[in-house]
Order: structure tokens, then C-alpha cells, then sequence
């Protein structure tokens, strides 16, 4: 996802000598201490805290005292390095690949005979989108929505999501980005199929009864569109 401690995690590797010693921490499948990073790109010391501090700043590296192999010996214990468990990925215009590939395995595993793999998707991101919808009215609390206050909860949600909405009217949000692209390109009516219950999902999670969601499918842009109903 792309957010803003993701841009900022990958504006703090826009540095050679950051890259260096990450990508030595990250190698070195254990805590590493300030003159072992700093020997890896060599540096001094004292440049190499620097620069390990912004990387702990950015959520790419933890720190902490810790004797070295586990021996306490005389003096200050050092301070050790090791990654996080971030997963930094920067993509522009925003792409959500994993909640697709969520909302399909789900369906594999869940399909019940009887059901398509098609109807399987369908239900899961449907249930999916609900879920959201109701944590957001749970966290908003908007009481009874009509249509306008509806789509306006809606856009501040759909930004997050990665849809890029924007207002068309005071009853319609158009969705600028399409968080599933490229993949909605190879197969656009299993994933334009799934895009319209998630979203559709999600109007009844947030108890959005004076909206739809509408397949209004347009070149370069997401295949739905929210009107007041």
C-alpha cells in the first residue's frame, strides 16, 4: 500500500550509504552493531548512528542495547540493529494486488458445492466490503445517512482504499483509479464482478440505503460509480 510512511521508509534509503548498511543488516539474519555496520560501507562510527537512526525513524530498522553474543563484558552494552517487519511497497496511482488476492483465496477456500468459483468471489468480497463499511460507521458513528452525507463518508473511505474518488456531482462519486489494475484488464468481468460487490459490500456495511453502486465501466479508470439511489 502506498502511504505516507511507506514514501517516507523509501525516501530514507534514497541515501547509498543507508542502502549499504540495510541491505548488510538485513544479510546478516542477526543484530548488528553500529561498528559492524558502519565497517560494511566503510564509514566512521559515529557517521553510521546517524544514518541507522533515520533508518530506525523510517520503521525500517529496531534498535536496542543487547551484549553482543551474549556476553556482558565491562562497559556500556552496545546498541544493536536488526529489521523490521515492514513490507514497504510504492506504487502510483495506488494498487491493492493483496486485498484481490485475499478476496480469491478466500473464495477457494471457502466454496461451497454448488457454488462457482465466480459466485465464491463474488460472496467473499461482498462480505469483505461489508466489513469495512460497518468498522467505518462504527468509528464515524453518522447515525441515518442520506444521500449526500453518505457519499461524502464514502469519498474519505475510498481514498484510503486506493480509488481515487472524486465528487461528480453532490449524488454521484466517480472512482478514478481502479486499485486492481492491471489484473482487471485480463479477466474484467471476474475482477469488475468482485470490484462491484466489495464496493456494493460496503454501502451495506456502512448503512449507506440511499447510495449504489453502479457498473459504469470507462477507459483508464475504476468500472464503478456511486449514486444516490
Amino acid at each position: 500500500m502506498t502511504t505516507d510512511p511507506a514514501i517516507g521508509a523509501v525516501a530514507a534509503l534514497d541515501d547509498e550509504l543507508r542502502q549499504g548498511m540495510y541491505a548488510y543488516i538485513r544479510r546478516a539474519r542477526r543484530p548488528v552493531t553500529r561498528d559492524e555496520a558502519a565497517a560494511s560501507v566503510g564509514i566512521s562510527r559515529k557517521l553510521a548512528a546517524f544514518h541507522l537512526d533515520k533508518l530506525v525513524d523510517a520503521g525500517l530498522l529496531r534498535a536496542r542495547y543487547e551484549a553482543v553474543g551474549g556476553i556482558r563484558k565491562v562497559g556500556r552494552t552496545p546498541k544493536v540493529y536488526e529489521p523490521t517487519d515492514i513490507d514497504i511497497r510504492v506504487t502510483i496511482p495506488e494498487r491493492r494486488h493483496e486485498v484481490l488476492a485475499d478476496i480469491l483465496m478466500d473464495a477457494v477456500l471457502t466454496e461451497s458445492e454448488g457454488e462457482s468459483a465466480r459466485q465464491a468471489a463474488v460472496r467473499v468480497a461482498s462480505r469483505r466490503g461489508e466489513e469495512i463499511g460497518a468498522a467505518e460507521r462504527a468509528r464515524t458513528r453518522p447515525g441515518r445517512l442520506g444521500a449526500e452525507r453518505a457519499l461524502t463518508l464514502l469519498e474519505g473511505l475510498l481514498a484510503r482504499h486506493g480509488f481515487e474518488p472524486g465528487r461528480e456531482s453532490p449524488t454521484c462519486v466517480r472512482l478514478r483509479n481502479c486499485p486492481f489494475h492491471p489484473l482487471a484488464a485480463r479477466a474484467p468481468a471476474l475482477v469488475c464482478a468482485v470490484n462491484h460487490a466489495f464496493l456494493d459490500g460496503m454501502l451495506d456495511g456502512l448503512e449507506a440505503a440511499k447510495v449504489e453502486a453502479v457498473l459504469v465501466p470507462r477507459p483508464g479508470e475504476c468500472c464503478v460509480e456511486l449514486r444516490s439511489s
